[in-house]
This record gives C-alpha cells, structure tokens and sequence, in this order.
C-alpha cells in the first residue's frame, strides 16, 4: 500500500492469466535523466578551504564565550542550527544547553520576553531537556487565556507556534497555544510583508519539528536569515556546505543500500496488492521465509528476477559489514523482511476474501506494510560504532517511537491514497475500516486518523526526552523518515506515487539547484 511506484510491475514472461491483478496505470517518469547532469561535487581550493576553517573558528568562539548571558546564547544556537551547520558544533551546543537548561531551572527568576522564552523551550524540547510548559504561564490573563496583547508581536508569536509543536501528551497549556498561534498567525500572515509572511504560511504548513534539517535550512537561507540574525558570515559558511554537498546523500555504500531496498519495498508491494495472484504469492512468501536463493525453482519468471535481486542486495551488503565485523546487523534488516512480506501476504487475503477488518486488526498488519520499521532498522545497519546489537534489539522489539512513526506513515498515506485505490481495487484502507467499523462518514475518519496522528506526534516527542533508551543518532533517523513522509503525503496529497509541485520543489532545493551566493 505505501511506498507506491506509481509504474506497473515488472512484466513477466510467463504464459499467465492477468485476470484478478489490480494494476494501476500511471504517466511517464517526470525526473528522466536529470540526476545523471545535476551539479556535482565540487572541490574547494585552498584559499576557499581556510575561509571556511576561519568562519568555522568564528562561530565556535562565540558558542564558547558570554555564558553569563544565556538569553543571548539561545538565539546563537538557534542560528546555528537552523542554517544547517550544527554538527560542526555538537560539542559547544550540548555544554551552552546545559548551561542555559540548569540557569533556567534554577531557583533564579527568568524574565525573559515571549520570542526568548518559546526558542529556549523549544531547543531544550529539541535536545531531550525536561523543560516544563508551565513556562509559558506568565503570558495568560487573569482569566487564563494567552494575552492579548501577545498578537501584535508576530515572531514571538511564530516562536510560540514552533515550541508547541514540541508538546507531550496532557499538556494542555501547549495545546491552547498550537491553537491560540495558529489562528492569529493566519490572520497575521495577509497583513505582514514578505518575507515574514512567507515564513508563516511555511510554517503553518510545515512547523520546525516536523521539517528535514537541510531543506529548512535551504529556505533559511534563501529569504529569512538577513532579518532574523544579522551575522552575514553565518550563511556563508553554510552556503560553502551547500555547494560542496550537492551529491552527498547519494554517496556511500550504506546510503545506496537503503535506496535499494526502498525501491524493493515498492516493487514487494506493487507485486502483493496489485500483480501476484493467490498460488504465486503463495510460493513467492514461502520462498522469502526460507532465505535461500536455491528455492525458487517454482516461483514465476518476474518473481525469480525480483527475489534474485533482493538476496543479492542482503548479500552485498552483508559482505561489507562483515568486513568492518558487524554482520550481527544483517539479520535484523533479514528478519523484518520476512515479516514484512508476510504482513503484504495478509492483506492479499484480506482483498482475496473482500474482507474489511477493524481499524485495530487493520493497524497491526498495515503499520508493517507501511515499510517503514524495516526501513528504520535498514537505516541502522551503515550507522557509526555506537549503534550497538542492543539498539537492532530495541528497534525491532516494537518501541513506542517506532511504533509512532509506523502510525504517521500509515495513517497519513491512507488519506492521501485510499480513494484511488479503491478505484482498481484495493485493500480496504484505514479509512474504510473506520466508517465501517463505527458507521461513520468519510470526513469522522479523516478527524479520528487525524487526532492518531497527533498523538503519535507527541510520542516521538516523548521519545527524545533523557535518558534516551538509545543514541540520539538513532533516533534522529526515526524522525527524519517522518519528516520525509510528512513531505509525500502532506494534506491528503500523494507526492510519492505521482509527484506534485511541492515534492518537486523539495527535491529539486536539495539536490538540483544550487544557492546562488
């Protein structure tokens, strides 16, 4: 269901009937060859080289100095990160937070404005801190209702709206807030000037929390930064990044494998909702259990070269890590894969038999299908020493975070693609299984996936408090999957399956057009 090509399936050669498969008919490519002429890496001179270690020094001198001044200090490492070149200074940004975290939680009293008071929570929502939302208690009326008067400040109110993106659950001062934020800033986004507006209705529609690092930080550049922190050096530093990093989430072993079994997950799915027929998926599921490229004589043609390429992309990577000696990583990725094809198989039933589960039955298959456990678990495999067997334990014992982000996955691709589907005939989607499950109309689904959604929100979020149950990298993977997904399927959309103007707006900024300097 999730993860569509959009193209049919790998035609087979066998002399088979096509009655009973459900195949979608989709337009050509739209991106062609043009990864094959985007900009590549470019090399920097010396000259180039050194102004970049100075600028580098620069910022890092000031993450370092005026600690007594931890107000400052925030709205410095907001602008570090958000140009995207925080992990130059990981080191100087975790001992400024926990300066600013122990001045803030201390007995002192922090008299900071609404903008101040909202950026430090978030950053310290952000990197695990146990900040308390009863901050935000001293911008409410004696009848307990956000001021008033807080309207006319526009970026603090902006900052208010990011913070409460980091709200846990039964947090009810947050949740005032994202609303209390949310209408004020649509009626304040027609009557500010550009680029304030701009940065609103990019908000509105895709806060902080909830955005890919590099593409916020593309934008940041491009129109925010010269009004928000006026230190120009900043974005050159970052802009050297840009340019010399064109091609860098294409490069690597690790990354090109991911890819691979990203398409895989879409052409596994393509073959057990839309091409195999019942006595084919049979086999084909019987075949990936065993996991041995010596038992698919049976199997058809086009099930043959699909289950060739699968071992033979394990194999590849399996031999790599065994070489740095962490092929206690594969089986994992292995594993999940099993479970993955087995979860597709079940829904086949469910169509085959014109079955409509509960919501609930319905979720503790889909949220596999959705492929992005296995994903997670790929995405571990490439990762640094500290990602220990403890951490493929934990992912694949079903924590709350990744649970979490199977939910968004699944749920936010439903909407956006159950009409369609329903079309060439599909699944019933977990919109369906609730309107019919409780007698409810389309839009009563809608709200109640919706409101599962934002929840699972709150998870992530509650995921990343200290101590953390693993790396913070780890868990910086599961989020920015998210993130991707929120980018595809935003507002009932699916940019996966046929690309819509605002995917190709974000893939274009990160890896076609360069930032003009």
């Amino acid at each position: 269901m999730s993860f569509q090509t959009g193209a049919n399936p790998v035609p087979t050669q066998d002399n088979m009937s096509k009655e009973n498969r459900h195949l979608a008919h989709f337009g050509p490519d739209l991106w062609g060859d043009v990864f094959l002429s985007s900009p590549t890496e470019m090399d920097m001179d010396a000259t180039t080289q050194l102004e970049h270690e100075e600028l580098k020094e620069e910022v890092r001198r000031m993450l370092v100095t005026n600690m007594d001044k931890p107000s400052q200090k925030v709205h410095e490492i907001d602008a570090v990160q958000r140009l995207g070149v925080a992990y130059h200074f990981q080191k100087e940004i975790e001992d400024a937070l926990q300066i600013i975290y122990h001045y803030h939680c201390s007995h002192v009293q922090v008299d900071d404005d609404l903008y101040t008071t909202a950026v430090r929570f978030r950053l310290l929502r952000e990197h695990g801190f146990h900040v308390h939302c009863d901050t935000f208690n001293k911008f409410k009326d004696e009848k307990g209702k956000f001021k008033e008067s807080l309207t006319s400040d526009v970026k603090s109110m902006l900052e208010l709206y990011e913070a409460a993106n980091f709200q846990l659950h039964g947090e009810n001062i947050l949740e005032e807030a994202l609303s209390f934020t949310k209408f004020h800033l649509n009626l304040a986004q027609t009557k500010v000037h550009f680029p304030l507006s701009t940065q609103i209705a990019d908000a509105l529609n895709r806060p902080l929390r909830k955005s890919l690092p590099r593409l916020a930080a593309r934008t940041y550049i491009s129109i925010y930064e010269r009004i928000w922190y006026p230190r120009p050096k900043f974005s050159e530093i970052r802009k050297v990044r840009f340019q010399n990093s064109s091609t860098f989430a294409q490069e690597g072993d690790k990354r090109i494998f991911m890819t691979k079994i990203a398409c895989l997950i879409s052409l596994l799915d393509d073959i057990y909702d839309a091409y195999g027929i019942n006595e084919e998926l049979e086999l084909f599921t019987k075949a990936i259990n065993r996991w041995d490229i010596n038992c698919m004589d049976q199997l058809p043609n086009y099930m043959k070269l699909c289950y060739t390429i699968l071992f033979n992309v394990y194999k590849e990577m399996e031999d790599l890590m065994s070489e740095q000696g962490k092929s206690y990583r594969i089986p994992y990725a292995i594993d999940q894969m099993k479970i993955l094809c087995q979860a597709y198989h079940a829904e086949f039933k469910w169509l085959h038999e014109d079955y409509i589960p509960t919501l609930e039955e319905y979720l503790s298959v889909a949220i596999i299908t959705s492929g992005y456990k296995l994903l997670t678990i790929v995405s571990f495999i490439g990762m640094e020493d500290n990602i220990t067997k403890e951490t493929f334990i934990w992912a694949f014992n079903d924590p709350k975070i990744v649970r979490a982000s199977t939910i968004i996955c699944r749920l936010m691709d439903d909407m956006a693609t159950h009409q369609l589907e329903q079309v060439r005939g599909h699944i019933a989607s977990a919109v369906e299984c609730y309107m019919k499950q409780h007698g409810t109309s389309q839009q009563a689904a809608y709200d109640e996936l919706n409101k599962q959604i934002k929840n699972a929100w709150k998870d992530m979020n509650e995921g990343f408090l200290r101590p953390t149950a693993v790396p913070i990298v780890a868990l910086d993977r599961i989020l920015n999957l998210v993130r991707v997904l929120d980018i595809f399927y935003k507002d009932g959309t699916d940019g996966y399956a046929v690309v819509c103007d605002s995917v190709k707006a974000s893939i274009n900024a990160l890896l076609i057009d360069p930032i003009s300097i």
